[in-house]
């Protein structure tokens, strides 16, 4: 493994790190809206589509962006098979959760898609289902602030699993081969690892409204910062491209917030 793989894995860690903590704290402090609109915006889809560009080139990167839609309403997948199963307890549901994505994406990467405008219609049609299957058939309100303990090592604990849990991904994806190499790299670290620590700080019922709320900002921001990116980057280049993208993800950010004070119980 070459010295640019090490550095990706590390910044994968630190964002990692950074984001789930955030996400949790934000979740525990404000409630489960705050902290789903958080761990739903575009962390480690960033990362992963800059380090592209930086170690190969900008078109490399917009090409890399052409799955993320489709690839990010599979993970909602994750999120409606969790919101169903949890109920026999934490493992059984992430379990559950982890094998309906394992199916899903590797018919995905077997597919070998290549099309942004597949990989959007797909987006649109599988987000806008799951979307229905949570608002309609499971009744998941939404939660205030809990009581959690922030001692420090409560704190070092939250950073190091999530890190743990996004850098594994990026090692598998290294590891695994072509087809579950490209598995891996979207494997959904973010929800798996925010919904585990709201589990056990929150009890299944935060847990579930977080799920909802990340889902929904997951399905809206990633796909909508990876299209943008995917279109700026072989134009404007990698920084000027990047910089563009996270402006209007900050406005999506806005704009998903307000859905979802509107409309989330």
């Amino acid at each position: 493994m070459d010295l640019s793989f090490w550095l990706k894995l590390s910044l994968s860690f630190a964002v990692g790190s950074l984001w789930v903590t955030l996400t949790t704290l934000s979740a525990e402090r404000y409630g489960s809206r705050i902290g789903g609109l958080i761990g739903g915006l575009p962390s480690t889809a960033l990362v992963s589509l800059l380090f592209i560009g930086l170690t190969q080139t900008p078109q490399a990167a917009a090409e890399a962006a052409t799955v993320i839609p489709l690839v990010q309403a599979i993970n909602a997948v994750f999120v409606v098979v969790y919101l169903r199963f949890m109920w026999r307890g934490l493992a059984f549901g992430l379990g559950s959760a982890l094998l309906a994505w394992f199916d899903l994406t590797s018919i995905l990467v077997a597919s070998g898609l290549r099309s942004i405008w597949l990989s959007v219609a797909g987006w649109l049609l599988l987000a806008a289902l799951c979307y229905l299957v949570v608002e309609r058939w499971m009744e998941v309100p939404s939660q205030g602030k809990v009581r959690a303990s922030y001692a420090p090592a409560q704190i070092a604990y939250r950073a190091l699993f999530g890190g743990t849990v996004i850098a594994f991904a990026v090692l598998m994806g290294k590891l695994g081969g072509p087809v579950y190499g490209g598995v891996f790299a979207t494997f959904p670290a973010m929800f798996f690892s925010t919904l585990a620590v709201t589990y056990r700080t929150g009890g299944a019922d935060f847990s579930r409204a977080v799920a909802k709320s990340l889902m929904i900002s997951g399905s809206i921001n990633v796909p909508l910062y990876a299209i943008v990116a995917r279109w700026l980057y072989p134009e404007l280049g990698l920084a000027l491209g990047t910089a563009i993208a996270l402006a209007f993800s900050c406005g999506t950010g806005y704009l998903t917030y307000r859905f979802m004070r509107a409309k989330l119980s």
